[in-house]
């Protein structure tokens, strides 16, 4: 039995989940709005304890991803996720999971060979390219301020 083009796009559309969305935009906005609030609360709460201004923000943060990696462990971030989509898995926390998932997931095979080996699993191309992409922008303005003559 041979299918076309239009029988098996129609057979795509029959097996595929159903999404709404909008539906899923509101969540993410909701979700990661709930995140970016919660921030804020925090950050109130160090500056009311007497932190300084340039701290205050690497307490926000740390705190958000401690969270983000308890809420993995107790396998609880992977549900929000789903739910949030983008609203969760964009902010910091999201790149958390991302860094801790592998990493709990692989415990069993060791510190080395398991948490350690797997722990830039997802989050490693990330850093390579994020560290290659600034080394050029940096040559890029290095050069632009030595031939401009600024």
């Amino acid at each position: 039995m041979k299918t076309d083009k239009k029988q098996y796009k129609e057979m795509v559309k029959k097996a595929s989940p159903k999404s709404s969305t909008a539906l899923n935009c509101m969540r993410a906005f909701f979700v990661g709005g709930v995140i970016c609030a919660f921030g804020e609360v925090l950050h109130n709460i160090y500056e009311a304890l007497g932190a300084s201004k340039d701290h205050v923000g690497a307490y926000v943060a740390i705190t958000l991803i401690f969270l983000a990696i308890m809420l993995t462990g107790i396998g609880k971030y992977d549900n929000i996720t789903k739910y949030a989509g983008a609203g969760a898995s964009i902010p910091i926390t999201g790149f958390a999971n991302a860094m801790s998932s592998p990493a709990i997931e692989h415990k069993k095979e060791g510190f080395i060979l398991g948490v350690s080996a797997k722990l830039f699993t997802i989050a490693g191309a990330v850093i390579v390219y994020g560290t290659l992409s600034s080394m050029v922008v940096g040559l890029v303005y290095f050069l632009v301020q030595k031939f401009s003559g600024g």
